[in-house]
């Protein structure tokens, strides 16, 4: 059974019928990516996945239970960790903090303790800056301390939006490497969206393609990368 179903569903920003009938498994102990241009729904989908906006028809089903109605807070104690396009840390606070916002629903000191310093163990340049002000961090270093906050409340699916935009080459492989370990070494499941398609197909086990809301393409991260339409369209492949 999949860890997350995904099934017709349908989400609208106003008027605007931004998702079409999609439909998106993803099981246990993956890494499966979102590929498709600008506005092709990619975000909307883990928006409407992780509760920030509900489907006006369709169904979500993660771990069994239907969560097409829940609101975010529910679904993060469920076990889900959405990192938004953005990062959305608190400049306001410092690299400590965020990581304690990350985990403000646990109790055990020691607990969040132990996962601060795993996070600090995967982005060691965020114990060197534990007291400084969010805003003040570059964007790689914010980005680290947005994954590194999903984190903290040890998720069953961890959903990332675009973690390499805006980085440096360097910091974009460093990004896609943390990933990778997580689901090596932790066994997370991971739903990315990212704008780095090549990137993308190049760490995940399998692959959709978006296009206006709709998925197109559905097949193995290997397939897609040797799929000469996707090539041409999204691998900068002529």
């Amino acid at each position: 059974m999949s860890l997350l179903h995904i099934e017709n569903i349908h989400s609208y920003y106003g008027q605007i019928h931004a998702l079409k009938g999609i439909s998106v498994d993803v099981n246990e102990g993956e890494i499966v990516t979102l590929i498709g241009s600008n506005g092709a729904g990619k975000s909307t989908t883990l928006r409407t996945i992780s509760g920030m906006m509900h489907p006006k028809k369709g169904t979500i089903i993660f771990e069994g239970k239907d969560i097409s109605k829940k609101e975010p807070h529910e679904i993060v104690h469920s076990g889900m960790v959405h990192v938004p396009e953005g990062r959305g840390i608190f400049p306001t606070l410092t690299v400590k903090e965020n990581l304690e916002m990350g985990a403000f629903t646990i109790t055990d000191s020691r607990l969040v303790e132990e996962r601060m310093e795993y996070g600090f163990s995967l982005f060691p340049r965020l114990k060197e800056r534990i007291d400084q002000f969010g805003g003040t961090l570059s964007g790689g270093e914010q980005q680290m301390l947005a994954i590194a906050r999903g984190l903290m409340m040890n998720p069953h699916l961890l959903m990332l939006d675009e973690p390499s935009m805006g980085l440096a080459p360097i910091l974009v492989e460093l990004i896609f490497d943390i990933i990778k370990e997580l689901n090596d070494n932790r066994g997370t499941t991971i739903l990315l969206v990212e704008q780095n398609a090549l990137m993308a197909l190049s760490i995940a086990h399998r692959g959709y393609v978006m296009q206006t809301g709709e998925i197109t393409v559905t097949d193995t991260a290997a397939n897609l990368r040797d799929n000469e339409e996707v090539q041409k369209a999204y691998l900068g492949v002529s």
